[in-house]
């Protein structure tokens, strides 16, 4: 066995056993929220955020975490580099398909009624 693979069995081992404390720390807060439900909201919530912030620094450790941040990093800088459309190309655009909808709409109301007149001849 080469020393790569080695050091991906014990990284993944270590995911694991991560992967493991997050969702210990997340159903321990879901059961103790549901536990300590008389007491204040905003203890209770406070509780649930400092474990919200474990839970991420902890996911963010192991390798899926870390993709999945570097993911989250680059689709922000994606947004960024988006052209946004200026006020008015967006009123421009939103009359171009007002109009072409009324257009078609139309259409299909005299192919409608043409349809209907000539049914009506037909049957009596």
């Amino acid at each position: 066995m080469s020393t790569n693979t080695q050091a991906t069995t014990g990284s993944s081992a270590i995911d694991w056993l991560k992967w493991l404390v997050v969702f210990g720390l997340a159903g321990g807060a879901i059961f103790a929220n549901w536990y300590y439900q008389d007491q204040p909201l905003l203890y209770r919530v406070g509780a649930l955020l400092v474990v919200a912030v474990l839970v991420f620094l902890v996911a963010i450790q192991t390798e899926k975490g870390r993709s999945t941040w570097s993911l989250i990093r680059e689709a922000r800088g994606e947004i960024r580099r988006v052209v946004w459309p200026t006020k008015a190309e967006t009123g421009q655009t939103t009359m171009i398909v007002l109009v072409l909808i009324f257009v078609f709409a139309f259409i299909l109301w005299v192919l409608d009624s043409g349809l209907s007149w000539l049914v009506k001849s037909v049957i009596g």
